[in-house]
């Protein structure tokens, strides 16, 4: 097999308004064992609803800026060079805590989930088919948790 090398700026990308997506390893050169994405987040976005996965683990290494997030009921608050697990199973959520640009590498083991971003994308604005999704990657998620997030950290969370 030859070396893949993937460039700062290689990979499809999407902004769901505060989070954004470049796909950089899909699933299948890993043999479906992980799948990586970077997430830019906009300064004091909430990344998404507290939310739960029944099948993926996640792994964010914060690049830059100062991610917070909300693991059951534990706060974190991470820097540049830290590493943040979010297992399955858990409830959780992710934002950016500071005033600056946050960036970070999502591994997601096992790979697929990946394509969850890529199907919200596609019908991006369509609440029907985001809970279709959802059930599809038997993730959880509650919208309801949104306003409280949002007043608790500081946060601003897209209108869709």
């Amino acid at each position: 097999m030859n070396p893949t090398i993937i460039q700062t700026n290689e990979g499809d990308t999407f902004d769901f308004g505060g989070l954004g997506v470049c796909w950089k390893i899909e699933g299948a050169p890993s043999g479906g064992r992980f799948s990586v994405v970077h997430h830019p987040i906009a300064p004091r976005a909430l990344a998404a609803p507290l939310h739960y996965h029944h099948n993926e683990d996640e792994y964010s290494f914060v690049l830059r800026g100062k991610l917070g997030a909300l693991l059951g009921d534990d706060v974190v608050t991470a820097g540049p060079g830290t590493w943040v697990f979010k297992p399955r199973g858990q409830w959780h959520t992710f934002w950016n805590a500071g005033d600056e640009p946050c960036e970070i590498i999502e591994v997601i083991s096992p790979a697929g989930f990946e394509n969850f971003f890529r199907e919200v994308a596609a019908s991006w604005g369509d609440m029907a088919k985001f809970a279709e999704i959802n059930a599809k990657y038997s993730l959880k998620m509650k919208f309801e948790s949104v306003p409280e997030l949002c007043q608790r950290f500081g946060l601003t969370f897209p209108e869709l």
